[in-house]
């Protein structure tokens, strides 16, 4: 792959693309003057360090990035720099060519006919533009150069935002439109909405509708700016962060650019003016309130009275106050609510002030939405997977309009004196009065262009797990057929939070799979795999003196895990997100791990002033022991000594990759890009296992340990930091009990261990640790307010370094 231009987004795309494994040639303009270190040291224009600067601080610029660009530390090895002057020959190696300079015709026209000369015949050239036209960007080039191009809208930032807009040009290939979708799904792991060649295509149009429409709502309707970002966000299905927050992140400059620019290259849009920016934006630009990036914004931190708090910009007086509570009842009511529909149902047709808003700007939105199919996208359901998967909203419009009744919505907006496009009309006349229809073989959606209602297309890739084939289920899990003889333990609890009815499943799923399935698949469909163990109930034993219900609760995990781990079928775990504490012994327990991209796995129970107790310490030791040589003289020292810095400093991966690289993934394990594939694909490695002679796994019970030795090792380097008073003393307490529990104890050096000894030993400490009042300060302090104590890092930090 070529990337043409290392900006924020050319930057992040090479950067993106290395992660995923592939050479890429990132390649810039030659600077015209030296910069002052450059100078400094000498260097002249002809200097390579010179003519590759820009290349080179685009690179830099993604391993500063705060989230991080790349997935780990090898990947810029994967990038090789040049720039367009001496290094355009790189191009005919390249498959993927994608332009992304500055936003502007001329410069991209000119370059594309540069990147003519030196591309390979066959080769795919696409644009990265955000808002130009593909089609003016094509003129001029040969036949064959044209069937080969495309735009390719990759938003910022790009490892994060699951959605790529593919557009295609006049002349597009059908069969490079049909590879580029596929490429961009399976390789990239993107989703993937088919755009029309319009300014700003799907989600950048009606995201950024979508904000100037509230901003300017804001005032006439009376709120304060806290109450509009909670009114758009997640009670309307929207990302979280609403208006004010999402201007902050995407820069108050940027926003007010696209908007300027779309009301300008709209002229015949009848909602335009809507993108005329407000005088209060303008003033913030003006006095350089530019958001996330410079110190002034909608939302800011300042110090108040010795303590930290967020300010909120008054709008009237351009003056900032203490960011205020939200009350309104409706909201109240409705965040009680999980689906997303019933929520934005319920709020729009509440009768307060928030309902009302949320109405006028659903509304908005709605009636935008559909005036501009088929002119943004060729069906609605581009337009809904483009918001959903670029915006990150919880649904997208014409799911919304669907959600709160078409015929009802109707009704009130022609009351009101809104104009109703005929799209909509014929919705209620010719179709079923919504938008989308479920029938036994799937979901359909209205084609305006037919005017029938047409079947979604399935993707072979993806499994949904929807509950329709539920062989055992409670409150918290389910075991669902998932066809082919694969069965599949789906978490059910509020973020895979690993509760009773969870660890129950897990023994009744393996009795289930092993009396009548080929194997088993752990996964499920929520934002994060699972956020570790529900600490109520443990903190209930604690607080009543318990300690046989305590060391019960440890008990049963890991019996729960260790029965997966011997499990007389396949099981293949497939964890996404956070998959911390309980959920990350759970996913260890398994086979194989088929493990997303994003992956942030780790045990970091010592957050709460414990170590791993259901299975996790012995399962991290094994996985950081197994590839050591067998050879008896090897020291295994410096392995058991990486598995305690990897749990006493809590240490959680920032993706799949540097998971299997610091010891929580095997190699055997697999690493996939698109979410949407992750139980398709486990299920695929279960009935490889199963096809292939599975055999069952049985406990370990020639474990070498380093006993008394290292345990004398690692307590000695403990007691020194605790002693210059790097770490606290209950700090040191954890991690000389878990010290004790990976070193086998004060056993003989090299001595041979079943898994069951080291199990007792975890066990014990676990218990022994939830006596401790200290420990149970952490707890009730997680329980309270989602954080750990602030004395949790500085273990973290000196035994990292």
């Amino acid at each position: 792959m070529a990337v043409l231009g290392s900006g924020v987004r050319g930057s992040g795309l090479s950067a993106y693309v290395a992660g995923i494994g592939l050479p890429c040639y990132l390649l810039d303009l030659v600077p015209e003057e030296l910069a002052d270190e450059e100078t400094a040291k000498g260097l002249t224009l002809d200097d390579p360090a010179v003519r590759n600067r820009l290349g080179n601080l685009g690179v830099q610029h993604a391993l500063k990035a705060d989230p991080p660009a790349f997935f780990d530390v090898g990947d810029p090895a994967l990038i090789r720099v040049g720039n367009f002057e001496d290094n355009m020959d790189w191009l005919g190696e390249a498959d993927w060519i994608v332009e992304a300079v500055a936003e502007n015709l001329d410069v991209k026209k000119r370059l594309l006919k540069n990147v003519e000369k030196f591309r390979s015949e066959g080769s795919i050239v696409s644009s990265a533009t955000s808002a130009l036209p593909i089609s003016e960007m094509g003129k001029g080039l040969s036949k064959e150069m044209r069937q080969h191009f495309l735009g390719t809208h990759f938003l910022n930032p790009v490892r994060y935002v699951r959605l790529i807009e593919i557009v295609p040009g006049p002349d597009t290939d059908s069969e490079v439109l049909e590879f580029m979708a596929h490429f961009a799904e399976r390789v990239l792991g993107k989703r993937v909405a088919i755009a029309k060649d319009v300014p700003y295509f799907i989600a950048d149009r009606l995201g950024t509708f979508g904000i100037m429409a509230a901003m300017k709502a804001t005032k006439k309707m009376g709120h304060r700016i806290e109450e509009v970002d909670r009114i758009l966000g997640l009670a309307t299905g929207r990302a979280a962060s609403g208006v004010f927050a999402r201007a902050d992140t995407m820069g108050v400059d940027a926003l007010m650019n696209v908007a300027q620019d779309l009301h300008k290259r709209l002229p015949n849009d009848p909602d335009r003016d809507v993108f005329r920016p407000p005088q209060f934006l303008r003033k913030m630009v003006g006095k350089n309130a530019l958001g996330d990036k410079a110190a002034r914004r909608f939302y800011k931190r300042a110090e108040f009275g010795g303590a930290q708090m967020v300010l909120a910009l008054d709008l009237d007086k351009m003056e900032y106050r203490e960011r205020e509570a939200v009350e309104i009842d409706s909201l109240d009511k409705v965040g009680r609510i999980d689906d997303p529909g019933e929520r934005v149902k319920a709020l729009v047709y509440a009768e307060d002030r928030g309902g009302k808003s949320a109405w006028r700007a659903m509304c908005d939105m709605l009636l935008y939405a559909v005036e501009h199919v088929p002119e943004i996208a060729g069906e609605i359901v581009d337009v809904d997977n483009a918001v959903r998967w670029g915006l990150d909203w919880a649904i997208g419009p014409f799911e919304a309009w669907d959600a709160i009744g078409v015929r009802e919505s109707v009704s009130r907006m022609e009351q009101e004196g809104r104009k109703i496009p005929e799209k909509v009309r014929r919705v209620l006349g010719e179709g079923e009065g919504s938008f989308y229809v479920s029938e036994e073989g799937g979901t359909k959606y209205f084609d305006f262009a037919t005017g029938k209602y047409e079947p979604l297309a399935a993707n072979p890739n993806v499994t949904v797990l929807d509950g329709s084939k539920v062989v055992k289920s409670n409150r918290g899990a389910g075991l669902l057929d998932i066809g082919d003889g694969v069965a599949c333990l789906e978490f059910r609890t509020a973020g895979g939070v690993i509760d009773a009815d969870i660890v129950q499943m897990l023994f009744d799923s393996i009795e289930e799979v092993n009396r009548n399935f080929v194997g088993l698949v752990i996964g499920n469909s929520g934002t994060n795999f699972s956020a570790g163990a529900d600490l109520r109930p443990l903190l209930t034993q604690i607080r009543a003196k318990n300690w046989d219900g305590v060391e019960r609760m440890s008990r049963r995990l890991q019996e729960a895990c260790t029965l997966l781990r011997c499990s007389g079928r396949p099981v293949v775990a497939a964890p996404f997100g956070m998959t911390v504490g309980a959920g990350a012994e759970i996913a260890m327990a398994a086979d194989r791990i088929c493990g997303h991209t994003e992956l942030y796995i780790g045990l970091a129970d010592v957050a709460v002033g414990l170590i791993p107790g259901g299975g996790g310490t012995k399962e991290l030791l094994l996985r950081c022991t197994e590839n050591v040589p067998p050879d008896p003289d090897t020291d295994l020292l410096p392995y058991v000594r990486h598995t305690f810095e990897l749990i006493t400093t809590g240490r959680v991966s920032t993706s799949g990759k540097e998971a299997r690289r610091i010891g929580f993934l095997r190699r055997a394990d697999r690493i996939i890009a698109n979410r949407d594939y992750l139980i398709n694909d486990a299920k695929r490695a279960v009935l490889t296992m199963a096809q292939d002679g599975y055999v069952r796994r049985q406990p370990r019970r020639d474990i070498r340990i380093v006993g008394e030795r290292g345990y004398a090792t690692l307590k000695s380097s403990l007691l020194e930091m605790k002693w210059g008073h790097r770490i606290s003393e209950h700090d040191a307490v954890i991690a000389d009990k878990l010290a004790y529990v990976l070193c086998g104890g004060t056993l003989p050096d090299r001595m041979l261990v079943d898994e069951q000894y080291l199990l007792d030993l975890e066990r014990e400490a676990f218990v022994s640790l939830c006596g401790c009042e200290k420990t149970q300060e952490r707890m009730e302090r997680m329980l309270k307010s989602g954080g750990p104590l602030p004395n949790r890092g500085r273990i973290a930090h000196h035994l990292s370094v």
